[in-house]
């Protein structure tokens, strides 16, 4: 997937949004890149919305296929919801009469509620009627979905329902699905069999407060003892377990840490940030909250087990300048610097690697290896310079022989004012080492630092970009190509 390895004459010089040097990417690196990192948030340079007028200009500047297939990708593979949304309604301008558009709008939908999405955005947007392609694409995607997904998706308190959407597009009825599409039309189809259900219908039947709190407390009961949680609804409710059902909470946190229930979620450490983040801010009595963080903390250490072990000698790079740090990105998720010092730390600690923090300068730190990843993500985030975004200062600092260097940034270098592919170059040939670079641009604002053959760019967080990063390691075109193969 090389994001920086242009043929000289394509590899133009530009100014990032911080107004350094950089690097322009091609219009399908900015897209897959934007696809692939954008949450639908503000971020220090850029409002959401500004994210999604870039979205729309380079979408003229790409093939569509290509930007539809990117959509699927970052849908499927990566599981990007929003932005996936955005662009599904955006490409209608340029499917029209495209052979793959219907088959595109049938493949982009993972969920009943993504077509609910699209068309909602696609309507705000100023749209009149529903695309021939979009109306039979969303048609065959109900073939997807038996009875208790419709049911759980049915949106009853959204602009666009599912039943808006029945009538818009007529979806032919299937073995599976012909009773629930009935009793949608009817107006009596629900969900009784999921734990939001229970947890629903134990608000709906309550006729005071305390009866309300007695009957989630024990719906929560039942489903513990059912074994009805998956690992990640477990992960998003410790706070309303503890509230509401607080007689369950030592079920739950064995639960929690079980480390064969762990494995097998294959959930990775900064998955627990919210649910510490959530906790730490509830109206819990002290010593129950000590108890659940204590908890959140164990299997997050325990949760080190399902990030990859690399080959060789790994330098992890850690961006804590001030655009890293600026709390209005924490809109609907956390700062960059957040995200990437649990990253880093995860890293370090499953890895034979050092560790580094740089702003306007850059130093190795030092973190005992038996402290918790918790502990050192944290001290990174406490001892953040916040001050400019000196890239040079990296390889002026670097000492060591490395065969791969990981930097955790927003790539809005601008001290020096020119990229530092000349401290590259020297760092290269004071130590004879020849490294990959993985550049995890952690807001996808689109330009580069670097403009060399094993300098990569990489974006989102899942067990999916370590299989990225394997393939880069023989094949720079990987992202590219993983996207070109989808399907249509």
């Amino acid at each position: 997937m090389s994001l920086f390895n242009f043929k000289k004459k394509t590899n133009k010089r530009t100014k990032n949004l911080a107004g350094g040097e950089a690097f322009v990417q091609t219009p399908k690196m900015q897209l897959a890149s934007i696809m692939l990192t954008s949450f639908a948030q503000d971020q220090f340079y850029r409002k959401a919305n500004t994210t999604f007028d870039e979205l729309v200009k380079l979408l003229a500047k790409v093939d569509p296929l290509f930007a539809a297939k990117a959509a699927i990708y970052a849908r499927t593979k990566f599981n990007m919801r929003s932005i996936t949304h955005v662009l599904a309604a955006e490409i209608s301008a340029y499917a029209s009469g495209q052979p793959w558009a219907k088959e595109f709008y049938n493949k982009v939908v993972s969920r009943p509620d993504d077509m609910l999405e699209i068309v909602a955005y696609y309507f705000n947007k100023g749209g009149k009627t529903m695309p021939n392609a979009m109306k039979k694409g969303f048609a065959k995607a109900f073939d997807k979905f038996d009875g208790y997904q419709l049911a759980k998706y049915r949106g009853e308190n959204k602009d666009v329902k599912l039943i808006d959407l029945v009538n818009l597009v007529h979806p032919m009825p299937t073995q599976r699905n012909a009773k629930a599409l009935e009793a949608l039309v009817n107006g009596t189809l629900r969900n009784t069999n999921t734990w939001e259900a229970k947890l629903t219908q134990a608000g709906q039947v309550a006729d005071s407060a305390e009866n309300k709190a007695e009957m989630k407390a024990t719906a929560w009961k039942d489903l513990m003892a059912e074994n009805k949680l998956g690992y990640f609804a477990l992960l998003r409710n410790l706070r309303n377990i503890a509230s509401q059902a607080p007689d369950v909470l030592d079920a739950a946190l064995n639960t929690l840490v079980d480390r064969t229930r762990i494995k097998k979620s294959k959930v990775l450490p900064f998955r627990f940030l919210s649910a510490l983040d959530a906790i730490k801010d509830a109206n819990l009595d002290n010593k129950l909250n000590r108890k659940i963080q204590k908890a959140l903390n164990k299997a997050l250490e325990i949760s080190l087990d399902n990030v990859p072990v690399f080959d060789g000698r790994t330098l992890i790079v850690l961006d804590d300048s001030g655009s890293m740090t600026w709390g209005g990105q924490k809109k609907g998720g956390k700062t960059p610097i957040e995200i990437g010092a649990i990253f880093a730390a995860m890293l370090y600690k499953s890895n034979d690697a050092d560790l580094m923090r740089f702003s306007d300068n850059a130093s190795y730190v030092k973190p005992f290896f038996g402290d918790a990843a918790m502990s050192i993500a944290n001290g990174l985030i406490k001892n953040a310079k916040s001050a400019g975004t000196n890239f040079h200062a990296i390889f002026q600092k670097a000492n060591k022989v490395y065969d791969r260097v990981i930097i955790l940034s927003d790539m809005q270098g601008w001290m020096g004012g020119y990229t530092p592919k000349v401290a590259f170059e020297s760092y290269k040939k004071k130590t004879g080492a020849n490294p990959f670079i993985y550049s995890f641009d952690l807001n996808g604002y689109g330009s580069l630092q670097f403009p060399e053959s094993k300098v990569f760019a990489l974006a989102g967080f899942s067990d999916k970009v370590f299989d990225l990063m394997a393939l880069l390691e023989t094949d720079r075109k990987a992202l590219v190509k993983e996207i070109e193969k989808m399907s249509l």
